[in-house]
């Protein structure tokens, strides 16, 4: 079938896949929303020909999912980066790692977790190396921040969901979910070690999808002493591909934890989290253990 095929004038999937074109151009933009931005470190994780790239990157620099920015004069040479619209795709992104995940990889059940033998947290675990992409996400609180404490070492923790007393009711069949419920029990006992990350030279930031407001509520209620992040548009989910599942119609993150250090490299991953209490204590270890090795 010829990409002239799909062109129908009303059809908003036959649309994209014309401007997405193949799987290529797909794995482009997962690429430049985890922070490879430079032809040649594309090339080098793609594996693709460097001709295929450029007519790829030309593409969709031409329909707008990515601009170029120059960071070379004499060679000239870009970076490529996601548009409004490209971040627009993140969501889709992370629906495609969702599906493939459940579907393909899995066996279609609906979970909040995972094996620790799985595919997905082997993935997850290769994080250990990598840089958090820059962006900045709501805090509960107003204004944005990255998921990094600047300069610090930073506990990063995200939840499925943690909902405030009166506020809209838990997704339908939530406490059936494997590993959904547990939200609460976490972000309570991580504020009340909250004392003994800050001693030991970490801060500690909850993240999920939920929206700002629903985040001040629970933060609120909880009486939360640091911020909680919200990652609704996906940029945080995408750019690690971090695991997923949906519920009430939003995607919601699978409980992980993950250790970063001042440069916002993750050092450590906890996933899967199967005891939402004794993780906190076991990352408060994890810290110490390394504030320790850095004083020596």
């Amino acid at each position: 079938m010829r990409r002239a095929d799909l062109g129908d004038a009303d059809c908003g999937i036959a649309q994209a896949l014309g401007v997405l074109g193949d799987w290529w151009t797909v794995l482009i933009v997962r690429e430049v929303a985890g922070g490879t931005t430079r032809f040649d470190g594309l090339q080098r994780e793609l594996g693709v020909s460097r001709r295929a790239l450029t007519e790829r990157l030309a593409g969709l620099v031409d329909r707008g999912v990515l601009r170029r920015e120059p960071y070379s004069a004499h060679p000239p040479r870009h970076d490529y980066l996601l548009t409004a619209k490209g971040e627009a795709l993140l969501p889709v992104l992370v629906a495609l790692q969702d599906w493939g995940t459940r579907h393909v990889l899995g066996d279609g059940g609906l979970t909040a977790t995972a094996d620790a033998d799985s595919a997905e947290a082997r993935r997850v675990h290769r994080l250990v190396g990598r840089r958090v992409p820059p962006m900045s996400l709501a805090r509960h609180d107003g204004g944005t921040e990255p998921p990094a404490a600047p300069g610090r070492w930073t506990v990063l923790y995200l939840f499925p969901g943690a909902f405030a007393p009166g506020a809209p009711a838990l997704p339908p069949s939530w406490g059936e979910i494997p590993g959904a419920v547990g939200c609460t029990l976490e972000s309570r006992t991580y504020a009340d070690r909250h004392p003994l990350f800050q001693a030991a030279g970490a801060e500690v930031r909850g993240v999920s999808t939920q929206r700002p407001d629903q985040l001040a509520a629970f933060a609120a209620h909880a009486r939360l002493p640091y911020p909680l992040l919200s990652d609704e548009d996906g940029r945080l989910a995408a750019g690690l591909l971090l695991p997923t599942f949906r519920a009430g119609g939003v995607a919601r993150f699978k409980r992980l934890t993950l250790l970063l250090d001042p440069e916002a490299v993750v050092r450590a991953v906890q996933f899967p989290v199967t005891d939402p209490a004794g993780s906190v204590d076991e990352m408060l270890a994890e810290v110490r253990r390394r504030a320790t090795a850095e004083a020596v």
